[in-house]
């Protein structure tokens, strides 16, 4: 992929840093000692909201560290805790020291319990398991106590490993009862399946362990140095040697795989963003929320369990060759197991683009614009960028005559900020559009200055869970603006912060320790023209409709160490005043949401996948688990028919795409794929009915304005 590609993955507001501070050098010939020297030096002279190093600070810390370090609390006793505990206050005082005291003392600990625990994990699998017995196991670790003995550790390792293997018994008895019926093979007792069932969970756990085994002490300082950092927001992050090289490669473009991004949250690693165009997107099975607890190679070895895996690993076991099949055993959004097999390819980012269609509802003709990201090339703003691409689609629809245009901002993360301020300056005359500030110095006030309008005719926004940053800014300034009217989930995601990527090499003197790293950390805080803040509060739509992430935690708010909420003065801005029935339009949608079939359905699933998500205890008695799992899925069939769901729109590529389409099939699936899911979609035929409501005080201008933007 070309360099222009090399920040499309961005999901955040992100810029490199050239700070006035990194003028300071540093040199210690103690290379941790050196890291915590630099990340707390830039943390305190550079953050936006930089943190007391105190005893509260040295407890959150602690807390956080030790769970990342045994979240399933199968390593540590209660007397390492009390150990360690000598610490819980005084950890402030050893990174202002750059002490690695406590570092050493858990670093060495847990090399030891994870050696003890080789022997546990082998001892326990040993031994057949009964799944007659009535026993429940709960998930719940963050209320689990540390253990006091042997025995109980025993216990507990006996009660988690039983849940994995479980889950492998259940998978065993389903493919032989499949086998029987096709007479492909002779049945097993249900004492061989048990025992193969053990050695599944026994292979993963031989797997996974490799993996540990391969950190180096760096790895584990690494883990440290983020429980440092991350206190002080969640979007600051140390990028180790090793992760800082993956992020390089993040960012050039192109990759092969399933065309996926992964979050790690506790121990489970979960589908973050489906990359359109790539195979799990053509697939079209795999689910943003979807978890991944085993990973599979196109072979006869057995499937890993990733569960506990470093993040960066189970990258390495997803990703592959062109052509290779990787199959994930998945834990989907609506609680249910299942394998899926993906054909992995090479993943590019062409869909980052926006891309547009028409389409007529009540003999007239509107515009659907979807816009994955807010794109820029960094190293030269004039070549293509998601503000001049919205303004030649808008051009492209204004000559086949819309007479109202819909703006998809859903799963939008966000990108560049100087591109929503272009993007936002084409629907209106002038003045400000966002309002940025920088920790100790002046807000900063961004306008549109070009006085053209390129689109002034009716305006909707769709947004979600998953709209951030830059997409916040956009919906906020149409909103403050009246411009548009913004429909989607309660709220946006909540992100109204700017980040920095630091290379921290360029603060070393005759650096002979190597790589060192760098540092993402938060510079910055926007706010809405009206003063508010989009931080936790995000962009609460005009008309609210439900979706299936409605009641699950995504939004900045549930992340740990969010920075607050706060507001400063408003920009002096001007109402649009072309719509004569804005609230009224509002009102007439929000009755026809209240009364939408598919929409009370929608919802009615929300809730049922907030209830399976937050369900925490498990019967580990055979007959109890396969009831639960048949009541899943017979609860899940209720909702079938959401995908079912037609409209009698038809939406129309436009013809400079239909002739780029007579030559290249892939553009042409993928605008087949969109316009059949545009059908489908419930959000998209109410944005079309609010557009048909709107009136304007006068007519759509033929002709876009040619102004450059300035």
């Amino acid at each position: 992929m070309k360099r222009n590609y090399k920040l499309l993955l961005l999901v955040l507001l992100l810029a490199f840093a050239s700070c006035s501070f990194t003028t300071k050098k540093f040199s210690d010939p103690d290379k941790d000692k050196l890291l915590v020297q630099l990340i707390t030096y830039v943390l305190d002279q550079g953050h936006f909201s930089p943190k007391d190093l105190n005893d509260s600070f040295s407890e959150q810390v602690f807390d956080d560290y030790l769970e990342q370090l045994d979240p399933f609390k199968r390593y540590f006793y209660e007397s390492d805790i009390k150990e360690f505990a000598a610490y819980k206050d005084k950890l402030d005082d050893q990174i202002k020291a750059y002490d690695l005291s406590f570092f050493n003392l858990t670093h060495e600990r847990l090399l030891q319990r994870l050696e003890e625990s080789k022997q546990v994990y082998k001892e326990v699998l040993s031994e057949p398991f009964n799944f007659n017995i009535k026993e429940d196991f709960s998930t719940d670790y963050k209320d689990l106590p540390y253990v006091n003995s042997k025995k109980e550790m025993k216990n507990r390792w006996r009660q988690q490993l039983k849940f994995s293997t479980i889950a492998n018994y259940d998978d065993l008895i389903s493919q032989q009862e499949n086998a029987v019926k096709n007479n492909s093979e002779k049945p097993k007792s249900l004492s061989e399946i048990e025992k193969e069932a053990r050695e599944t969970t026994l292979k993963s756990l031989d797997e996974l362990y490799d993996f540990i085994d391969d950190r180096q002490r760096q790895d584990w300082f690494s883990v440290y140095i983020n429980a440092i950092v991350e206190e002080f927001d969640p979007h600051t992050f140390y990028f180790a040697p090793e992760e800082k090289d993956r992020f390089d490669v993040a960012m050039s473009g192109n990759f092969e795989g399933i065309g996926a991004r992964l979050q790690k949250k506790m121990d489970v690693i979960t589908i973050n963003e489906i990359i359109s165009g790539g195979p799990a997107w053509r697939q079209n099975k795999l689910e943003v929320g979807d978890q991944i607890l085993k990973v599979k190679q196109d072979s006869d070895e057995p499937a890993v369990n990733v569960v506990g895996m470093r993040l960066d690993d189970a990258v390495k076991l997803i990703k592959g060759p062109k052509g290779t099949d990787v199959i994930l055993t998945l834990k989907k959004v609506n609680g249910t197991i299942e394998d899926l097999r993906i054909t992995r390819d090479v993943v590019e980012l062409e869909e980052t683009y926006a891309k547009s269609s028409t389409v007529i509802k009540d003999g007239k003709t509107f515009g659907v614009i979807n816009l994955p990201k807010f794109y820029v090339d960094f190293e030269d703003y004039n070549k293509r960028n998601a503000a001049s691409d919205i303004k030649l689609e808008i051009e492209r629809l204004k000559a086949e005559g819309i007479e109202g245009l819909v703006l998809d901002l859903r799963n939008n993360g966000g990108g560049s900020l100087q591109t929503v301020v272009d993007m936002a300056g084409l629907f209106i005359k002038e003045g400000p559009i966002v309002q940025v500030k920088t920790a100790g110095e002046p807000k900063e006030v961004l306008n549109d200055k070009d006085r053209s309008i390129v689109w002034d005719g009716p305006l909707v926004i769709l947004v979600n869970e998953l709209s951030a940053s830059a997409s916040e800014i956009l919906a906020a300034a149409m909103q403050d603006y009246k411009r548009a009217i913004v429909i989607g989930s309660k709220q946006t995601y909540g992100k109204g912060t700017v980040q920095n990527v630091l290379d921290l090499n360029r603060m070393v003197r005759n650096n002979t320790n190597g790589d060192m790293g760098a540092l993402k950390f938060t510079t910055q805080k926007f706010y809405r023209i009206n003063g508010g803040s989009t931080q936790l509060e995000g962009v609460k739509s005009d008309v609210v409709v439900p979706d299936r992430y409605s009641y699950i935690n995504v939004g900045e708010k549930d992340q740990e160490n969010p920075l607050a909420w706060d507001k400063i003065e408003p920009a002096d801005y001007t109402l649009w005043e072309n719509y004569f029935d804005y609230n009224s339009t509002i009102e007439k949608s929000k009755e026809r949401m209240a009364n939408n079939e598919q929409l009370k359905l929608i919802d009615q699933n929300a809730q049922w996948v907030k209830k399976i998500r937050d369900r925490e205890i498990y019967s580990l008695n055979y007959d109890d688990y396969k009831a639960t799992l048949k009541l899943n899925e017979e609860e899940a069939k209720r909702f079938d028919k959401l995908s079912d769901y037609k409209t009698n729109l038809t939406f129309k590529s436009l013809p400079y795409e239909n002739k780029q389409m007579e030559i290249d099939s892939v553009l042409k699936q993928k605008r087949e794929r969109w316009h059949e899911s545009l059908s489908q979609d419930v959000y998209i035929e109410e944005a079309l009915n609010v557009l048909n409501d709107l009136k304007m005080a006068y007519p759509v201008k033929t002709k876009v304005a040619t102004n450059a933007k300035q």
